[in-house]
């Protein structure tokens, strides 16, 4: 029996990754037809049926291209670098509450902090072994960004924690049936939204990648293979943050189609803020978070930890 669960386990891990790896793809042609659009122009159209063969023709132009390395890099960690960056990616996709056949523990939000904090290691390394000065620049601004909202992150994650008391994603769920915690805390949604902006890097805050400034950030020594991967990566990871959101208070439940819906909806909502704001100046992304979000989400943790002691003394 213990043999057949690990098979189990280990194919629903495997379809998983396909899935996802696919679902990046296909998000990509989303966002440049999207951005098209929003541009008045057409984006990809050319590549099969409308476009829609644009995504597997650029992987195979990237893996197929011959890559660079700088002299002067730390190879093993230049190398290792985009790797570990796309597996913590999709090591995050186990926290996701299966009905079936997986790993759905009781400690999932525990899991994807941790995973979320270990990405900055990547960055951080990919951008220092490349021993190029742009490069280490914008891995300097992407560890300062990502560290600084990953604190207003864990708390608005402990408001809802208290909502719910507990620690799975499947509470998140079965505690949504009735009504979303979009409509009981709007405000705390909107700021875990624009704490996730911040979180993945994306416009308005893609500091990480100022083409202006840092030519293209910490990834500007990779080409071929290596930057494919530390973009799927951040694909993977914004897909993920969707699906995120649509658990914590758009009520996602997995056997309805809906749910599906949801995640395009917020992958859409990405883009699209994407195609409409400027970027952000850097003292004031800083001064965002630690002057007004997390003054903010620490005054709806006390407030949501004092929520749950007066129901819990007038239980008793």
């Amino acid at each position: 029996m213990l043999l057949n669960d690990l098979v189990m386990i280990f194919l629903s891990m495997l379809i998983l990754v396909i899935c996802v790896l696919v679902g990046v793809a296909y998000l990509t042609l989303l966002e440049r037809k999207v951005l098209g659009y929003i541009q008045v122009r057409k984006g990809p159209n050319k590549v099969g049926f409308v476009g829609i063969l644009q995504p597997f023709s650029d992987a195979i132009k990237l893996f197929t291209k011959e890559s660079s390395y700088p002299m002067m890099s730390n190879y093993n960690l230049y190398y290792l670098s985009p790797v570990f960056n796309l597996f913590l990616s999709l090591l995050l996709w186990i926290c996701m509450p299966f009905i079936t056949f997986f790993l759905s523990f009781d400690l999932s939000v525990l899991f994807f902090l941790c995973c979320s904090s270990l990405g900055v290691y990547t960055v951080m390394l990919a951008g220092w072994s490349s021993n190029s000065n742009y490069s280490l620049l914008g891995a300097i601004r992407a560890i300062a960004q990502t560290i600084s909202y990953e604190v207003s992150l864990a708390i608005i994650l402990l408001s809802f924690m208290y909502l719910v008391m507990g620690l799975n994603l499947y509470d998140f769920v079965k505690f949504q049936e009735s009504v979303w915690f979009l409509f009981l805390c709007l405000p705390l949604c909107m700021l875990w939204l624009v704490s996730s902006l911040a979180e993945t890097n994306r416009t308005p805050f893609d500091f990480a990648e100022g083409e202006s400034e840092l030519v293209s950030g910490f990834n500007v020594e990779y080409s071929g293979g290596g930057f494919a991967l530390i973009f799927m990566a951040e694909y993977a990871s914004i897909l993920f943050m969707s699906m995120f959101c649509v658990i914590l208070f758009l009520g996602g439940s997995f056997i309805m189609f809906s749910f599906f819906l949801k995640v395009g909806f917020m992958f859409f909502l990405w883009i699209w803020i994407r195609g409409t704001l400027p970027r952000y100046r850097y003292d004031k992304l800083m001064s965002l978070c630690w002057k007004s979000i997390l003054p903010v989400s620490l005054n709806y943790l006390m407030f949501f930890f004092g929520f749950k002691l007066f129901l819990f003394v007038e239980l008793i």
